[in-house]
């Protein structure tokens, strides 16, 4: 006499563990369509399919999830880039700031994110010290190097702050910044008027322009080539 087997049970999938990195990275995936202002612990919570106290285990406020956001997003940022020891120190900045505004521009509000956090990890101290070492080499004093680099990396944050408040993601533009249509309401402030196309346009070039300007100032600040 045979008897049929019974099928074998399914063990439940297990769900991946609820960790600082993960509960960011997350928060970082939700920032595109939510913004900063929509992004709440109750609507990463949901995503992740828990209870939202289950993110206080992990995060004490918005801030700290900030904190761990913008280290993710930093460690994103650097992964696979590599320094080139033939760089001046001109180069270094301007290569360090455009990886840095990429970096922003990838998230929505990714530079109000970005702005004022602080780093959980100390990952981010090996690029530091390879970079205040390159400038120390190019001359620079250990004080006058950590200002020249952060007043960079300062403008940068700030300006894509701005950017990102007329052009929250690549190809979408918030109401109310139409180039033609501000030219248009300022007819009687000619120049003005004129200014909208160097304020609201071609962010690349305005970019680029005025870390040229940086650059000098930090030049002629310091005596620098």
């Amino acid at each position: 006499m045979t008897t049929e087997r019974e099928p074998a049970r399914r063990e439940p999938a297990r769900r991946a563990p609820l960790d600082r990195t993960r509960v960011a990275e997350t928060a970082l995936a939700l920032l595109n369509d939510v913004g900063l202002e929509g992004l709440t612990l109750r609507a990463i919570a949901k995503e992740l399919d828990v209870k939202a106290p289950a993110l206080y285990w992990h995060f004490k406020d918005k801030q700290a999830l900030l904190d761990e956001m913008a280290t993710v997003m930093f460690r994103r940022m650097e992964a696979g880039t590599a320094l080139d020891e033939a760089d001046t120190w001109q180069d270094r900045i301007r290569g360090a700031c455009a990886g840095l505004r990429s970096a922003l521009l990838a998230y929505r509000d990714g530079a109000k994110v970005f702005s004022g956090s602080r780093f959980t990890g100390t990952e981010h101290a090996v690029r530091m010290e390879e970079n205040l070492r390159f400038f120390l080499d190019a001359g620079f004093t250990l004080a006058d190097g950590v200002r020249a680099y952060t007043t960079a990396t300062s403008y940068t944050v700030g300006f894509v702050i701005e950017e990102q408040g007329v052009v929250p993601l690549p190809g979408e533009r918030r109401e109310g910044y139409d180039v033609g249509e501000r030219a248009r309401r300022l007819a009687e402030f000619p120049l003005s008027a004129a200014a909208g196309a160097e304020i609201f346009a071609d962010y690349d070039r305005h970019f680029a322009d005025g870390l040229e300007i940086v650059i000098a100032g930090i030049a002629a600040r310091y005596g620098k080539e």
